[in-house]
């Protein structure tokens, strides 16, 4: 009995209107667009202005702030400007760890630091005690909206995060041990540089985790496919 042998096909080329638009080859998913881009540039300008403010209230930074802050004290430049500059640094680290930035990922880096920079020229440090307890706290909270607002918009982790998760699925340590680590590091690479650390450097520790968690999920805009599920 003669057998016939069936030959592979060879996949049609996709069809102009099968092959994604510029759009979606820029910026992936490319649902609700009208809401996650300015909900993006949003999110990363309040981050930005947040770490402003709570620079201005002098109680404390957060631990890559108190590094951002002595590098400018060290070696000039400002504050935002060297936000700017290890951001994309970090992004460099990438690299080796195959981390693949989005859209969001770059915008964070341009943006956040520019923005922390204008406000710090437009805000004044407030003279009395509480008028600075209440800015710290205020900007806290302020960055765990910004954190909601510019991850939600699902454009891409920020250099820092990606490099988290990055060390985490190589390594396969915890991310709470990775983050720890990096966070420790930068905080005490800060202080020896002459970086503000103190008691808002452990409200920002204790209170951006919940504040966060509690944003995100009001925040979040979701997916085509889980906006035809609710549907």
């Amino acid at each position: 009995m003669a057998t016939t042998t069936t030959r592979p096909t060879t996949p049609a080329p996709a069809t102009a209107a099968e092959r994604p638009s510029p759009a979606a080859r820029l910026l992936g998913d490319t649902h609700a667009l009208g809401r996650r881009l300015p909900q993006l540039l949003v999110g990363l300008t309040l981050y930005g202005t947040s770490m402003g403010l709570m620079l201005r209230s002098g109680l404390g930074l957060d631990p890559w702030d108190v590094f951002h802050q002595g590098l400018q004290r060290t070696a000039g430049l400002s504050v935002g400007a060297w936000v700017t500059i290890c951001g994309a640094l970090v992004l460099l680290l990438w690299i080796p760890l195959r981390q693949r930035p989005g859209p969001g990922t770059v915008a964070n880096v341009l943006m956040i630091g520019a923005a922390m920079d204008l406000t710090l020229r437009v805000v004044g440090t407030p003279g009395p005690l509480p008028a600075r307890i209440a800015l710290m706290a205020g900007s806290i909270v302020l960055n765990g909206l910004a954190t909601g607002l510019y991850i939600g918009a699902r454009f891409g982790p920020g250099p820092r995060d990606g490099l988290m998760t990055g060390l985490h699925r190589r390594t396969g340590r915890s991310l709470r041990l990775i983050r720890t680590g990096i966070e420790l590091t930068v905080l005490a690479a800060g202080v020896l540089l002459g970086g503000t650390a103190g008691v808002g450097t452990v409200a920002y520790a204790l209170a951006i985790g919940p504040l966060a968690q509690f944003f995100l999920p009001w925040c979040t805009v979701p997916s085509a496919a889980e906006t035809s599920r609710k549907g």
